[in-house]
């Protein structure tokens, strides 16, 4: 069956020229202290959580990395619906502010899997590949 409705447009996120010059300082050291200081000066920035997320991931350390992810993912949708997006559509990689919120999504989906809510997993890895098969693609 061919779904007759139009897809909405994609919702690109307004670059924050401040805080991603800030991620890029943090990621020379790529220490969770540098990207505690982008989160601290940048709450809204989906960016920050998910390099804090991704680096607590790779410590093995699930739990906080799903409270950084988490909070990454709910700031990014708080953004996402700022900008016109209405709980569905189009979120693409390709769009390089939309990356933090795709990356905090990514690394919720990982970490929600390790401490077993195997639900909220694969809730998060529809919603990445729903949001942009590449974003899933890169991130996989």
């Amino acid at each position: 069956m061919q779904n007759l409705l139009p897809e909405p447009p994609a919702t690109r996120l307004p670059a924050d020229e401040a805080a991603d010059g800030a991620l890029v300082e943090a990621a020379k050291t790529g220490t969770d202290e540098a990207y505690k200081e982008v989160a601290a000066r940048f709450p809204a920035f989906s960016g920050g959580w998910a390099a804090l997320a991704e680096n607590a991931l790779a410590e093995k350390q699930p739990v906080t990395a799903y409270a950084y992810a988490r909070t990454g993912y709910h700031r990014g949708l708080d953004a996402l619906r700022r900008n016109g997006w209405k709980g569905h559509g189009p979120v693409p990689w390709s769009h390089v502010p939309n990356q933090g919120f795709l990356r905090a999504l990514h690394a919720l989906s990982q970490a929600a899997a390790q401490i077993g809510e195997s639900d909220e997993a694969a809730r998060c890895a529809q919603f990445l590949r729903d949001s942009d098969p590449a974003a899933a693609d890169a991130l996989s």
